[in-house]
């Protein structure tokens, strides 16, 4: 009992979900520590400094002077810029940590399951310069599945679809492993992305990434609403050059992310036409379980469900679905052994 005291007082173990929207850190003993923004603020000149993270980063993105830049360093799930998510990786391991310990933190990273080889040196390379002395790896749909508390390691098929900010993650889990799997670039920036360039066509409206993102949630849907809503949206006119303020509609958005939802809805039955007839047959009668940030857009469930013809929960807890899984595994990494991703080869 004093020896699992002991362990659990100076047990220096974290988790990552290193997301390209939000980046969360799980510390053992401790629960979910940070949930950020995954973008950084740096000093133009000189030497790389990092001014902000985070929220505070994420504030300056549209608004910074030359003298400073803005970066989101993950772009579909994966590094785009080594450096920068390293001197992010360092900053909040020692975050989580609270001060500096004497041994340097084993550390377990959430990973697409459609990750390269050469990407995935890059996360575990990223995290050691970070200074972790260990690190591990975990596919998103496996993490999410065991944070969505689903049975993975019994004979029987779970369908999870993590919907993050650079990737939709689908995947089929059974015996611990995934069976099947299907990973898209595609996830919130892209729907942001898509509500600018429909406002750019449709209205001769120029806004931002953040306003975009802001229109997404308050209005945004993939079905149509029991009572469909409005909004005022700030932004350049394209060809005045003036400020100008507009109403959209929850149709008008609705109309403008059709293409992106329909791309991951084609994701989801390209995999049913590579899934065992067995596996099927479990998930016709459990359904797809819905998780990761994109999962709370009005209605995608419902637009999945009538789709695919099968039942679609989302997870409660759809934001936090992935590292509450990944703070499972750490808190038991040996009995979850099976499910990390086998040992990178230099």
């Amino acid at each position: 009992m004093i020896k699992e005291y002991f362990s659990s007082l100076f047990a220096n173990e974290i988790a990552i979900d290193l997301g390209t929207a939000n980046t969360l850190v799980y510390r053992k003993g401790f629960g979910i520590v940070i949930d950020e923004p995954s973008v950084v603020a740096l000093a133009t000149h000189g030497k790389k400094k990092i001014i902000a993270i985070g929220s505070d980063a994420k504030k300056m993105l549209g608004k910074n002077p030359e003298e400073v830049t803005v970066i989101k360093p993950m772009k579909d799930g994966v590094i785009a810029d080594f450096q920068v998510t390293e001197l992010m990786l360092r900053n909040l391991i020692l975050r989580a940590q609270k001060k500096r310990f004497l041994i340097k933190p084993r550390v377990l990273v959430c990973v697409p399951s459609g990750i390269t080889e050469v990407e995935k040196r890059a996360v575990r390379d990223s995290a050691l310069h970070a200074g972790a002395r260990e690190v591990h790896l975990i596919s998103e749909p496996v993490a999410a599945a065991i944070g969505a508390e689903l049975p993975i390691d019994k004979p029987q098929g779970n369908l999870v679809m993590d919907i993050g900010g650079g990737t939709t993650e689908i995947a089929i889990i059974s015996l611990s492993h995934i069976v099947v799997h299907t990973s898209i670039r595609i996830g919130g920036d892209k729907m942001d992305t898509a509500i600018v360039n429909y406002l750019r066509k449709r209205s001769n409206l120029y806004i931002g990434i953040q306003t975009a993102e802001k229109i997404k949630t308050t209005i945004g849907s993939a079905y149509p609403l029991e009572k469909e809503m409005k909004m005022e949206v700030r932004g350049r006119d394209i060809i005045s050059g003036y400020p100008i303020t507009i109403e959209i509609s929850s149709e008008e958005i609705r109309e403008a992310l059709s293409e992106t939802i329909s791309l991951m809805v084609d994701a989801v039955k390209r995999l049913f036409e590579k899934t065992a007839p067995e596996l099927a047959a479990d998930i016709a009668e459990r359904g797809i379980i819905l998780t990761g940030g994109g999962a709370r857009l009005k209605g995608l469930d419902k637009r999945i469900q009538e789709a695919v013809d099968l039942p679609v929960h989302i997870n409660s807890n759809a934001l936090r679905c992935v590292l509450n899984g990944c703070g499972q595994v750490l808190d038991d990494l040996e009995n979850y052994r099976e499910v990390l991703i086998r040992k990178i080869e230099d």
